[in-house]
């Protein structure tokens, strides 16, 4: 197997500020090269997200021939540079000692880029690309795995899994986003080392899942992902049923191209009871407004199915949340599925443009001074007044502030009266 081969396809200007850290580096006497996923997107065809460059330099000399760096990981060898308005990582070649806790090594050890890449995760990921030479630089196979179309772990697959758990569901998003095949003897010690994956911190399983659900390939990755046995894994007491695993895979294969994690994450949850769905949420680390979009997605998933059926204060209230567009989509997707599909989505289409942007959410006509003014002592009849009146506003019955007023002391003494509910109608 040849190590260096050359290198066609020109860079993109986007490689331009990589490319200059590299001529830096090089022309101070060091070995500089662009490193991992770019190379791997470049040869593909596909754009890199962005560019990474290893070097033999090591953190104090980067740190001295450039003007603008951020130590950020200098005791693994990592140090961001500042070119063209972007921050590149920029890693000295290094070897790896003992993984200890199933993330990071006990301790490193600078060494040359073959090395370097011997210690990475997966071949796809282990290349090196010169582009002042314009020569792949591949010690690994990457190449060929990439022609193969597999995912195969460098060196023994155990022991990649055995060091960084993570590489659990790194491997399964790579192959669903690169629509490839785990190589065999990397599938199998994957699903050996599943129940590992319950040992990495919340949160990096959380962007893992972000990554992959948020994609178009979302229902690959998650059919990969319970092949492999790892569902079981993402939380704390995580369980799946056989009818949960088979509807979530289906609900994200309808879903549309782009969808946000919230939208995708809710549709793997949805017939699960609110507080689970919270303490899901809790349990990766989500945020709390991450969390809040999942819990009302999932609670009012259904409320559009029957656009014409839905009051318009029931509407308005939908279009006022920052969710909406997701809710929207998401009954479309299903409403495309249904014999008067194309119906519904008119429908709906229809009603959401009849709605002015100032109707959405106007100011109330009556508010909580106007009780106060009436001498009405705090409690739930401030809430039970109050969305009554603001509920008939948003359904245009109530149009006028005297006539708010005039209904509100009507509600009042009706409560006053019965000490119960005030209804809406």
């Amino acid at each position: 197997m040849s190590e260096s081969s050359p290198f066609q396809a020109e860079l993109p200007a986007a490689a331009e500020g990589a490319v200059r850290i590299v001529r830096k580096l090089t022309a101070a006497g060091h070995q500089a090269l662009l490193a991992g996923g770019c190379v791997r997107d470049l040869l593909l065809g596909l754009r890199p997200e962005d560019y990474d460059v290893a070097t033999d330099a090591p953190p104090e000399r980067i740190c001295e021939l450039f003007r603008r760096t951020r130590k950020v990981g200098a005791q693994f060898g990592v140090v961001l540079v500042r070119e063209q308005r972007k921050w590149i990582e920029v890693a000295t070649f290094r070897s790896d000692g003992q993984y200890l806790d199933g993330r990071r090594p006990s301790e490193i050890h600078f060494c040359d880029a073959r090395h370097d890449a011997e210690r990475r995760d997966f071949t796809v990921n282990g290349m090196f690309l010169d582009p002042l030479r314009h020569a792949l630089i591949d010690y690994v196979g990457g190449r060929e795995d990439l022609k193969a179309g597999l995912v195969r772990a460098i060196g023994d697959p155990p022991a990649r899994f055995a060091e960084d758990h993570l590489r659990l569901v790194r491997a399964v998003r790579f192959a669903a986003r690169l629509d490839f095949e785990i190589e065999p003897v990397t599938f199998a010690a994957l699903k050996d080392h599943a129940s590992k994956l319950a040992t990495v911190a919340a949160e990096r399983v959380r962007e893992e899942l972000e990554k992959m659900l948020t994609h178009p390939t979302r229902r690959r990755a998650f059919d990969l992902l319970v092949e492999c046995g790892l569902p079981p894994y993402f939380w704390e007491g995580a369980a799946w049923r056989a009818d949960q695993i088979a509807a979530g895979s289906r609900l994200l294969g309808r879903l549309p191209q782009r969808v946000s994690f919230p939208l995708a994450f809710a549709a793997l949850l949805v017939d699960r009871e609110t507080k689970a769905i919270q303490a899901i949420c809790r349990a990766l680390t989500c945020s709390n407004e991450q969390r809040e979009t999942v819990v009302w997605l999932a609670q009012h998933h259904a409320d559009l199915d029957d656009p014409e059926g839905l009051s318009l204060a029931g509407l308005k209230r939908l279009l006022a949340h920052p969710a909406f567009a997701d809710l929207r989509a998401w009954a479309e997707t299903r409403h495309l599925e249904l014999p008067d599909g194309e119906r519904r989505r008119a429908a709906l289409a229809a009603r959401v443009d009849s709605i002015a942007p100032e109707a959405i959410q106007p100011p109330p006509l009556v508010t909580g001074d106007d009780l106060v003014a009436r001498g009405v002592r705090p409690g739930p009849v401030y809430k039970q007044v109050l969305d009554a009146l603001y509920t008939r506003q948003l359904n245009e019955t109530l149009t006028t502030r005297t006539a708010g007023l005039r209904l509100m002391d009507n509600l009042l003494a009706r409560w006053h009266k019965e000490r119960g509910e005030i209804s809406d109608d």
